[in-house]
């Protein structure tokens, strides 16, 4: 999320907006207490409207969708009540099973504008809660230069010949990490795992790489996405469950095969052209990898530019900000 809230913020500086960034942590421009995911109490109210006092647009990235922290959404719902915002939907709270006894959530105001990261969720937003939404799918730099293999693989003490799948994701319950592991093992290739765990998953990622039949690769000590990708010789992405998942657009643009796991929005991007590899079945990946075809990545490729770029993001945002009179 706090990839795509990047992005963003470089489009809305291009369209004329001075940015003030607020948050509960990190380096932000405005602190204020009680928005963390882990903060134990919400923020005060008068410390919220405080903050922003002077702002004239806000966008809210995923603290009114998914309520990891529940008073925290509760507050700034009502903290934005009757002003102009963005509500940038990542997730929605049906959408996790912990949160999915949750009504009233996200709320919605006449002032605001809602957004979802794919046409699914936007559909289900309506039919849940009667809230119309605009889909803007992530964007990327799809001209991307590629990253240095012989660099990264040094740096992960990965032989040259050493064939690598790579998934490129948190360890967590959703992200299937088992299955990643079985495709790496049937294809013959070290397994890397880029993502730390989360979620109380430490324990069981850890089972799992223990027992894993060939061999594994945990974390990234810093290396930029191209470089990752660029060391792998596949991409691998088994969720049960994504937001989006970017692997999907970074695989192309990485010119890398990827095999796809049966999640629901997976379907909706695969619409769009893209060329995957399945999961379940490890025959057409090591026929790709024996054998590899550079018009699949060149598919691939060419999809991702035409249709997840920064240039269509820059459209579309300038699009639903114009509608609204809100541009600068």
């Amino acid at each position: 999320m706090s990839v795509e809230a990047a992005k963003w913020t470089a489009v809305l500086r291009e369209l004329g907006f001075d940015i003030l960034t607020v948050a509960g942590s990190g380096p932000v421009d405005r602190r204020v207490d009680g928005l963390g995911i882990d903060d134990d109490n919400g923020p005060d109210p008068l410390d919220l409207r405080t903050a922003l006092g002077d702002v004239e647009l806000v966008v809210a990235e995923n603290i009114c969708s998914l309520p990891m922290n529940l008073a925290a959404t509760c507050a700034v719902s009502d903290a934005l009540a009757g002003r102009p915002a963005l509500l940038h939907h990542h997730d929605l709270p049906w959408q996790r099973e912990r949160f999915a006894h949750l009504d009233g959530l996200p709320s919605d105001d006449r002032s605001w504008v809602h957004v979802t990261t794919s046409a699914l969720s936007a559909g289900e937003l309506l039919a849940r809660r009667g809230i119309c939404a605009a889909v803007v799918h992530n964007a990327f730099d799809v001209d991307a230069s590629g990253g240095n293999r012989d660099r990264a693989r040094t740096a992960m003490d990965i032989d040259p010949g050493e064939r690598v799948l790579l998934q490129p994701t948190r360890a967590l319950a959703r992200k299937n990490i088992p299955v990643g592991i079985g495709l790496a093992e049937a294809v013959g290739a070290t397994y890397w795992l880029t993502g730390a765990a989360e979620e109380d998953y430490g324990d069981e990622l850890a089972r799992l790489l223990d027992a894993a039949n060939t061999r594994t690769i945990h974390g990234n000590p810093g290396l930029d996405p191209a470089d990752v990708y660029a060391a792998a010789d596949a991409v691998v992405l088994p969720s049960t469950w994504e937001g989006f998942g970017n692997p999907t657009v970074e695989a192309a643009i990485f010119r890398r095969p990827l095999a796809v796991g049966d999640y629901p929005v997976a379907e909706e991007l695969r619409s769009f052209g893209f060329e995957w590899l399945p999961v379940t079945d490890p025959a057409p990946l090591a026929a790709w990898l024996d054998h590899p075809d550079k018009a699949l990545l060149d598919t691939n490729h060419a999809t991702a530019r035409r249709h997840f770029s920064l240039a269509r993001l820059r459209r579309q945002l300038r699009h639903l900000l114009e509608e609204r009179g809100w541009l600068p």
